[in-house]
């Protein structure tokens, strides 16, 4: 038999922080827990992918050489994407977001798609995705998008849930075989420009705000790529009238295989 298929989770970061109890002064590197759970429901093996450098008793390792052991790419929620990423100012001091994720993020992306590996992107995932490929976000929904819905209620974090309509014609529509759904919805920015190549595939019924962006392929060996607004991993077995995880998580294996059985890299 052959080894089990590796999908790689980008690390979420908490920095240096001197004030912090435990692990002080100390980086670290995580992943929400109910991610790999998600990750691995289809019987991947889930890797978090280091930042490249060098480490003890190893030559450089580079992000081409990671990407190469694996055979797709989860882009995990969490902080901000930094407004110098897409050439803005922060708007807000609390807006600045992770410009180091970003950097980290951006290369994991070139490279899987360098080697035609696929990527579905969630949350904070679907963003980096947009503004690797050229888009641009609104730092704050609430501050840019007049009338728009409450999409970020800390109180009630993800239980906080909308409509969302798919595109006609979409990958999503044509996975679900349904025109919408309900979601969860945990984010204070959004989707502005949508970049080159990306196209919309799905919004808030209510707003119009865009809760997710694919990228059509050309040829089999293009990457599979999708990125969602919502979180997956939090509407897993949980109640059925949201959006079912299961059918997003089932193409995204179902593209990785097919990548898989192609040869792996390049």
């Amino acid at each position: 038999m052959g080894r089990a298929l590796r999908v790689g989770l980008s690390a979420c970061f908490f920095h240096a922080d001197p004030t912090r109890a435990i692990f002080k002064g100390k980086t670290l590197l995580y992943a929400e827990h109910g991610m790999v759970d998600f990750a691995m429901s289809r019987g991947a093996l889930a890797v978090m992918i280091p930042p490249p450098g060098r480490y003890e008793g190893a030559a450089t390792v580079g992000t081409e050489a990671m990407v190469e052991e694996l055979d797709g790419l989860i882009l995990q929620g969490g902080s901000d994407v930094a407004p110098e990423s897409y050439g803005e100012s922060p708007l807000d001091p609390a807006w600045g977001g992770d410009r180091v994720r970003d950097v980290y993020e951006i290369a994991l992306i070139e490279a899987f798609m360098a080697q035609g590996k696929p990527i579905l992107g969630v949350c904070r995932g679907l963003q980096i995705l947009n503004v690797a490929l050229g888009g641009t976000l609104y730092q704050d929904i609430a501050a840019q998008i007049p009338g728009a819905r409450v999409h970020r209620d800390w109180s009630i974090y993800d239980e906080n849930v909308h409509d969302i309509e798919l595109s006609s014609g979409s990958s999503l529509e044509a996975i679900y075989g349904v025109g919408g759904g309900v979601v969860t919805s945990v984010h204070h920015q959004s989707v502005k420009d949508v970049a080159p190549g990306l196209v919309v595939e799905a919004r808030s019924t209510e707003d119009g705000v865009i809760e997710a962006l694919g990228r059509p392929r050309v040829a089999a060996s293009d990457s599979w790529i999708v990125g969602v607004q919502w979180h997956p991993e939090f509407q897993q077995g949980r109640s059925a009238w949201l959006l079912d995880s299961r059918v997003l998580l089932g193409a995204f294996m179902e593209a990785v295989e097919a990548r898989r059985a192609l040869g792996g890299g390049v």
